[in-house]
């Protein structure tokens, strides 16, 4: 057997980016450890690291191209496949426009350091309007929210979960997710040392998870109606004189319109619709207001639903009326060492965002980011006319398990003219393309978190050489996008890989130097990328980013600044310190240099939040909803659902199960283990009932990713453990109307005995 060595690298499965030390004896995996040195995660990792060897070794990972013939995938060559794709796509744009060709991201893309730097690429070459990704099943509520209010999409407030000593959590379960839009590893012993300090967490949640069960308290909430209880919380912030803007009074705008609008969201008023009585929504408020340090975090259960942006919006307006935005143990603002934009040109001003630039075809959804909700993807492929979506390219993604409308998108990729994927595995989506493109392991690629550190609990950088070699046959991802996108642009399918990356790099170069307040404004753009030889892909895109960031070296106007080079000397990372107090109004990129606490495309949803409330105190008053709602989990061991073929992570009981409360189990005459079946108008699954007082009455809660039953994927231990798709459930028609989100929690569910 081979010597053994250890490498380290940084876990790309999740948001916490946790270091491992993963011990190898040639091409293969001994073990996997925490990193004890890491400087963000400090040997902390969960049960999914493990999950890296399995992934590895997975006989049923593609490790070939696929294309179909006579009705088969069926191994090819690569020059074979993107042959086909040459013959087929272009000819589909041309015949039918841009906008005939969609694109859909897959979450694991942010995890990848190749797909962070070329997918844009690809996507400008498409030049489609057809954009969608897993954002708007997950967070884009937030990022509408950060983009209005900070003027910048990634612009998005982090508590300082290491200094705070008061963290209110709605509708998160970090000890579960370990964070999101939080990087933030080992949540347990932070939020430990937060008790520890003298400090207090309470949870609001209509389940009581495992992180409201290490809480100093726990109070259920209605599903659908944090916005409502957050509302209330700033009514008694005004009513009772408690707002404090602080040093930022004058950097802000839109205080008193907030006083006007959350004047009729009275405790008492909202008390009987979300289901906390209206003294302890008055002693949620105080206590907030009264912290020496206090931040509100929210999360998924806040953005998946139907008031998504209120709610997101409403957690940044307490931070700030309570003083707690922008200020040390509040609600921080990262400065990430690369691609981070309100860190970068002229602080304090910019363009801001804008949004529903266009509008999905059929529906009118507005675009966001320069996307259109997912929940639209399925009627844009079916409704024919001038735009139908007639071919279809999928990076990363699962969206028949994903999305909403699970049955009705599962229809319409049967009927595509042309679908190309670019994916690890044949799932219960790519099973339906005509080519298959195969990507390498995780563990045989360099990584760098370009996006999450935007998100981190504190600033650090680590970059990651590939701890294994990449198996013969296959491409790095950054050659499969440019050769897709060289495809795309007309090139043909042996078009100059180099030249286009090339082409990259140049461009960026060329921006970065013309940009004012840059460190290499007025610089000549060929000398910054001789200065980035022999570097080539996204290492040379990398080192760019980071030396023209904000801890970067400016290319010799900072000397002793970041470079990919002091970060491949440094395995474990470089801590660059905490989250720093005072980034505003620098990091503001709106276009009145402020703080916008009450931007139009946000507040312009009050009134239908108020229908919504009054419609909720007519059922309270006629003796309250009778009916079950739905809500989504969390599992340790899961990661959304492109790991469930790894036999480490999903041994043991059946964890895809219906959680119902002892009373509504009663009342419907289920036990516990007992089948039962979930129906709404767009679909029905069966599952077993799991009966617990950890879930409110009058919900149930089922989780995400599961599903794995369809005729033709090639998944043999996903599909000897294949739960139910509670997508099936899920109308795409309910969304979060300013950001388009898809609505996945608070719907309406009949539950009996199967």
């Amino acid at each position: 057997m081979p010597a053994s060595a250890t490498r380290f690298r940084t876990c790309p499965l999740c948001e916490a980016t946790c270091g491992l030390a993963i011990e190898v004896a040639g091409d293969e995996v001994v073990s996997i450890r925490g990193d004890e040195e890491d400087v963000l995660s400090r040997g902390f990792i969960c049960p999914k690291a493990y999950g890296l060897k399995g992934l590895r070794e997975d006989p049923d990972r593609l490790r070939t191209p696929l294309v179909r013939r006579d009705g088969e995938l069926r191994p090819a060559s690569w020059d074979e496949a993107f042959g086909e794709i040459d013959h087929r796509l272009p000819a589909i744009a041309a015949e039918h426009g841009r906008d005939a060709v969609a694109a859909y991201v897959g979450n694991p893309n942010a995890h990848n350091l190749s797909s962070m730097v070329y997918l844009q690429v690809l996507l400008r070459a498409l030049g489609t309007k057809n954009v969608y990704s897993a954002s708007s099943v997950d967070q884009m509520p937030k990022h509408f929210t950060a983009g209005h209010m900070f003027g910048h999409w990634m612009t998005v407030p982090v508590p300082d979960v290491d200094r705070t000593q008061h963290l209110l959590i709605l509708g998160a379960n970090p000890l579960v997710s370990n964070g999101s839009l939080l990087t933030a590893p080992d949540m347990r012993g932070r939020l430990r040392r937060l008790r520890e300090r003298g400090g207090k967490l309470v949870v609001i949640d209509p389940r009581r998870t495992r992180t409201a069960r290490a809480a100093d308290e726990h109070h259920f909430i209605r599903p659908g109606t944090d916005a409502l209880l957050l509302f209330a919380m700033v009514h008694v912030l005004f009513d009772e004189g408690l707002t404090d803007l602080g040093r930022l009074a004058e950097h802000t705008r839109g205080a008193e319109q907030v006083r006007e609008l959350a004047a009729s969201f009275s405790p008492e008023a909202v008390a009987p619709a979300c289901g906390i009585p209206a003294p302890e929504i008055r002693r949620l408020a105080r206590e907030l207001a009264a912290a020496e340090r206090a931040a509100v975090y929210g999360r998924i259960g806040t953005t998946l639903q139907e008031f998504g942006t209120l709610a997101s919006w409403l957690v940044d307006v307490l931070n700030a009326l309570t003083g707690n935005l922008d200020r040390a143990g509040g609600a921080l603002f990262p400065t990430a060492a690369a691609g981070q934009r309100n860190s970068a040109g002229e602080p304090g001003r910019g363009r801001g965002v804008r949004t529903g630039r266009w509008r999905s075809r059929v529906r009118g959804l507005p675009e966001v980011m320069g996307e259109l909700p997912v929940s639209c993807l399925a009627e844009e492929i079916e409704t024919p006319g001038e735009g139908q979506v007639r071919a279809l390219i999928t990076v990363a993604g699962n969206p028949v398990v994903s999305l909403p409308d699970a049955a009705r998108l599962e229809r319409a990729l049967a009927g595509l003219e042309f679908m190309v994927s670019v994916d690890l595995y044949v799932n219960e989506t790519t099973r339906h393309a005509d080519v298959i493109l195969p990507a390498p392991d995780p563990l045989s690629r360099s990584h760098y978190d370009i996006a999450l550190y935007q998100f981190a609990a504190r600033n650090v950088a680590n970059y990651s050489p590939a701890p294994l070699p990449r198996e013969d046959g296959l491409l790095d991802e950054s050659e499969v996008l440019l050769r897709l996108t060289g495809i795309i642009a007309g090139q043909g399918p042996d078009a100059d890989t180099a030249a286009l990356d090339d082409m990259v790099i140049a461009t960026l170069a060329g921006r970065e130097t013309a940009q004012p307040g840059s460190p290499i404004e007025g610089r000549d753009a060929g000398e910054i990328l001789a200065a980035l030889e022999p570097r080539r892909g996204p290492e040379r895109v990398l080192d760019f980013l980071l030396r023209v960031g904000a801890h970067g070296d400016g290319f010799g106007a900072r000397p002793g600044g970041l470079t990919l080079a002091r970060l491949e000397e440094s395995p474990h990372g470089i801590d660059l310190g905490p989250l720093e107090e005072g980034r505003l109004p620098g990091a503001l990129r709106t276009p009145s240099g402020k703080v916008e606490l009450a931007p139009g495309p946000i507040t312009g949803d009050v009134p239908r939040l108020r229908e919504r409330l009054g419609a909720l105190l007519g059922e309270a008053g006629n003796g309250g909803a009778s009916g079950l709602v739905l809500i989504g989990r969390r599992q340790l061991r899961s990661n959304n659902s492109w790991m469930h073929n790894v036999h480490a992570l999903v041994k043991g009981p059946n964890r895809c199960t219906a959680l119902v409360n002892p009373a509504d189990a009663d009342r419907l005459g289920l036990a516990d283990g007992q089948r039962a079946r979930l129906r709404t108008a767009a679909g029905e699954v069966e599952l077993p009932v799991e009966v617990s007082d950890e879930i409110m009455p009058g919900v149930v809660s089922v989780p995400h990713g599961w599903g794995h039953d369809a005729a033709g994927a090639r998944l043999s231990v996903a599909s000897a453990h294949p739960g139910a798709n509670v997508n099936l459930l899920a109308d795409g028609r309910r969304v979060d109307a300013p950001s388009g989100n898809a609505a996945l929690n608070g719907i309406p569910v009949e539950l009996v005995p199967a």
